[in-house]
This record gives structure tokens, sequence and C-alpha cells, in this order.
């Protein structure tokens, strides 16, 4: 399944991985000093959506977003969604039977529908994209000062306490659809499937993009057979954590050989805030290695904040892009969400087909440099990226950095490549796209151009 960066190893590995129910498609980044939740709703409608984020808009008209307009670009405290980002938010791409993301969640629930045993998996697919801090964070065990709650990486409605101070009082757009694990046992929920659209700020290139989907899984097991409450010690040594790790491995295996046939498989133990123990499943495909989730047995800690202190369970995550890129054969993860009929005619439900590249329109290069201020984040430019140009803009690549010694000043430059799926672009309105950006990076990041 919560597309970076950390000075310290293992933070960086833990970043990565427990920013979603295990993690795919995302990585993190450091903290930011200059969000964009400095750009008000108000500066965001001056600067304008850009022409693709308008299109986009025309398109999601008929289908308003539960989460659309005034609810999520506020110009409240820490307020950084953008209008190309609030578009994107109610197209439910997962729940459309017949396209790529609709089809391997359908497989996913086919498999798990299909299993021996009393336990039925509900099926939750249409939960309120905005959340609460406490629920996305704070339920998982993810402290206030975890790296992937800075606004140089999540996408908040409000965050009172602004760029610097992270709290319960948060709102924001789900990061990962583990978000609804604490609600959701709460309600009594012994077995689920949740899917739906999670949103991060993150890096421009082929199969990083800031809405993409998730499923988490959750099993929670009879304590007559595991066992009930217990210390977390006690937990962890019991017969009962490792059968329920025995049967969550069994389970996943299942689920790859369901998915990509029988394959070669390799446990990884990791590290993430919510589960304990923690375990990567990475399958030998195409001639390489592949990490298709994460997964673990519930941290003792998690259901005690469910108020099920004696109960057991385990959890998984996964991208559902990630597994629709390499069975589709998909290149870019934008194609995902476009609507010409060349594309969305290939699939059919319930159908895993190659998708036949129709067109490949040329590349337009443009480079940026500047001087960066102390505490710069390369996310905060790639928003301004995206709030400009949207799904034009391809990827974007830092190819030099330098430090001036007398000055004291660092520089980097960037290479943006533009694009269009649909169409050959032109020189005037890259240029003025360019141009646009150029603009409000200096003036909303505080950067000097050269």
């Amino acid at each position: 399944e919560v597309q970076t960066r950390t000075a310290a190893t293992s933070a960086s590995r833990s970043l990565m991985h427990s920013r979603g129910l295990m993690l795919t498609l995302a990585t993190a980044s450091t903290a930011s000093v200059r969000a964009l939740s400095t750009l008000s709703a108000s500066r965001a409608v001056v600067t304008g959506a850009p022409a693709c984020a308008r299109m986009l808009g025309r398109r999601s008209s008929a289908r308003m977003s539960v989460a659309s307009g005034a609810r999520v670009i506020t110009g409240e405290t820490g307020n950084n969604v953008t209008p190309y980002i609030e578009a994107l938010i109610g197209r439910n791409l997962h729940t459309k039977v017949d396209h790529p993301l609709g089809i391997i969640k359908a497989k996913i629930e086919e498999y798990f529908n299909s299993l021996d045993g009393e336990v039925t998996f509900e099926i939750k697919d249409s939960m309120d994209p905005v959340v609460g801090a406490k629920e996305c964070f704070d339920d998982l065990l993810i402290p206030a000062d975890h790296p992937g709650r800075k606004p140089s990486d999540t996408y908040y409605i409000s965050r009172p306490g602004g760029r610097e101070l992270s709290s319960s009082e948060d709102v924001l757009l789900r990061t990962h659809t583990s978000a609804h694990q604490s609600t959701l046992i709460k309600s009594g929920a012994e077995a689920f499937l949740c899917t739906g659209d999670v949103y991060r700020r993150d890096e421009i290139d082929a199969s990083h993009f800031p809405a993409f989907h998730q499923m988490e899984g959750v099993k929670l097991f009879d304590p007559a057979l595991v066992g009930g409450a217990m210390s977390r010690e006690e937990w962890l040594e019991s017969e009962g954590c490792k059968l329920i790790a025995a049967d969550l491995k069994k389970t996943l295996e299942g689920l790859c050989d369901h998915l990509f046939g029988q394959v070669e498989k390799r446990w990884i133990d990791e590290y993430f805030p919510f589960t304990e123990p923690s375990f990567e499943l990475e399958i030998y495909y195409n001639g390489d290695w592949m990490e298709v989730l994460g997964s673990g047995v519930i941290h003792s800690g998690v259901l005690e904040k469910c108020g099920k202190s004696d109960r057991h369970g385990w959890a998984f995550g996964l991208g559902l892009e990630r597994l629709a890129m390499v069975l589709f054969s998909i290149p870019d993860i934008r194609l995902f969400w476009t609507d010409d009929k060349r594309f969305t005619a290939q699939f059919k439900a319930g159908t895993l087909s190659t998708f036949k590249p129709y067109s490949k329109y040329p590349p337009c290069y443009k480079d940026i440099s500047f001087w960066i201020p102390e505490g710069f984040e390369p996310n905060d430019f790639f928003e301004l990226g995206r709030t400009v140009a949207g799904d034009l803009l391809e990827k974007v690549d830092l190819v030099d950095e330098f430090t001036n010694p007398k000055k004291g000043k660092t520089s980097h430059c960037y290479r943006l490549t533009y694009r269009s799926m649909d169409r050959s672009l032109t020189d005037d309105e890259i240029n003025d796209l360019q141009e646009k950006l150029r603009e409000l990076t200096a003036s909303n990041l505080l950067v000097e151009l050269r």
C-alpha cells in the first residue's frame, strides 16, 4: 500500500513505512520550515489552479466529493490543501469495477472471501478521507514529533499549532487507511478490508502522485485461542502471538499466489510503530525482488487505546497502484486518473490485461536554479510545481547542488520535465507555466533565483 530522506537511517526506514499501514508508494521527507501552509486559500485562488486541474475539477463536478469545497480549503491555520488536490477528492477510482484499481481491489477481496473458516471480512471502501490526527497518528502510536506529521509531508485542513506544533486537534486528509483502524475496531469490527484514497505531499515522477489508494486488512482472534489481557512482554513471548504471526504469513503468502501466481517469497523483519512484531513481504517477480506489503501483529498499545486490551490480531497494508502498475504494465501513475477512453477502454472487470500505450508525446525540459534558504524543503517546491502545472509536470529532478563557501549559500538546480499524456505541448504554454513557477517559488519559498 502510509512516495525520503532523514539524517538517521533508522528514522528514514521507520518514516518510509509507518506513514501508511505499511506502505508502499510514498516516501517521507524531513520537517518543513516554510511549508505551503503559509499559502492561504485566498492566495491559492488568486494564483489559480492549473489548466489540467481546472479540467479535472470539471470532470469531478458531477460527483461532488464528501470533502469538497470549503471543507478542505478553509484558510484556517495550517491549511495547505490546494485546488489541485481538492479536485482529486471523491474520484473513488477503487470503486470502479472496470478500472485497474477496482480490478485489483476486487481480486484481493475475492481471495479473502474464499478463505476457509468462520471469519468474514467486512468491506469498508467509503470512509471519509477527512480525519483527525488522533485517529491518523495518536491511536497508532505515532508521536507528535514524528516527521510524517509535518506539513511538508501531509495535507492539513487545520493545524492550530501552525508549522511547528502537531496535536491531536489537527484535521487532515488521511495519509493512510490505517487512520480508520481504531474507529472500526471500537465499533466492534472483528475482521475488515478498508480501502480508500490517501494523500501525501511528495516528489514528482512516474511512480509518485499526491493521491493514491491503499487497502488495510485487520483480523482479530478469539481470546480463547490466543489469550486475553497480559503485559506487552508476556504477549510478545506467548504462543498466541506466534500463532497470529504464523496465520498472518500464511494468509498473505496465499494472497500473493492469488495475484501473481506461484512466486518465490521472503519475509523481512521490520519496524512499524503500530505493529509488533512487524514484517515486510517481498516476492521475486520479473527477475527482481519487489516489496508487496507491510504487516504485523497489532501492537498491544494500539488495542489498549481502542478499549480492547483483552484482544489480539494482525494487520497488513498495501498500495493498489504499486500492484496495478506491475500487473497491468502501466508505466506512469498519472494514467490512473485519466478519463481518456484510450486508457479506460482497455480494462474489464475481473481481467488482468497488459496495458497498450496509445501515445508518446515529446517532453519539454526546463531548468530552474536558486539559492535555498535555511530549512528549505524540496516537497514545498514540488507542491508549487503541482499547483502551477498539475498533471503536465511529469518529473522533477535535482540535477545540481553546490555550496559557495564564501557566501555560505547552497544552490539547487532542478530539471522539470513537462509532458502531456494526451497532446503535444506548445513552447508558449510551457514558458508561461515555468515563469509562474519561478515567481511563486521566489515569493512563497523565499529562495533567491539565479
